[in-house]
Order: structure tokens, then sequence, then C-alpha cells
């Protein structure tokens, strides 16, 4: 974990550049090793209060949707089309898809996509070859 911990840290490829908190669970992977290697690169470590599986829901529950939606459906070939994979599932969720908690609403439609009358078509836009689609009204 040392090393995984300064791996993500480093210089110019590391996932946690610019990132001031890094949470996780009270797993034993997270020793006090990895957690000084962390702080000397200005990422302070928060484990996770014991016993609150419910503490981080919003997460727990974007990965369900990621891994079931997408993820579960695609044989990916190296960490470049993982990234790609999960930045147009990053657009397509935040985006285009209905929020089910939000009266099945966009939660940040684009502007164009906002529908208004009900004479234009109705178009659609794909991602990800297919697997991920949203149906817009054509701009008038």
């Amino acid at each position: 974990m040392k090393r995984i911990a300064r791996n993500l840290t480093m210089v110019g490829d590391g996932f946690l550049n610019g990132c001031r908190h890094l949470l996780h669970d009270r797993d034993a992977k997270f020793s006090a090793a990895s957690c000084a290697t962390l702080r000397s690169a200005g990422v302070e470590p928060l484990a996770l209060p014991p016993r609150s599986p419910n503490l981080n829901a919003h997460l727990e529950r974007w990965y369900r949707s990621v891994k079931e939606e997408c993820l579960s459906k695609l044989l990916l070939f190296g960490e470049a089309s993982l990234r790609h994979v999960l930045l147009k599932y990053a657009l397509h969720y935040h985006e285009e898809r209905n929020h089910q908690g939000k009266d099945s609403v966009n939660l940040f439609p684009v502007a164009e996509d906002r529908i208004g009358t009900s004479s234009r078509k109705i178009r659609t836009r794909e991602r990800i070859g297919g697997l991920l689609k949203f149906y817009h009204r054509e701009a008038a």
C-alpha cells in the first residue's frame, strides 16, 4: 500500500495531485506507513468512522451504477480504454441520465437538450458504441 500511495501522489501522473483529503475505510491495508506517504505529499488521509456502512452511500451507488450499466457489459483492454469508458459514462450520468430520486429529471441538462415544444423531432445521442443512449428533442 505504501507503493500505491506513492504512485497515487506522483508529480504529473498521480491521481491524487491537487487533492487535499483521501477518505478511506478502516481496512488494515491502510497502514501508518501508507498514511505517512500520503501526508508527505500533502494529502490528508481520513478514516471513516467505524460501523458506518451508509456514510458513503452516494459513492457506493455510483459504483453500482457504473458497474451494472456499463463495465459489466464491456471487455476492456488496458487503462486507456477504462479511462475512456469512465469519462463517457460520467458525462452520461451527470448530463443525460434521469435520476429517480429527483423526480426522474436530468440534474444538469445541457441547454439545447431542454424539452420545449412537443412538435420537434426526437433525436438520440449514443455513447460507448450505443451502450448508453439519450433521447432529446431536436433544436428549433
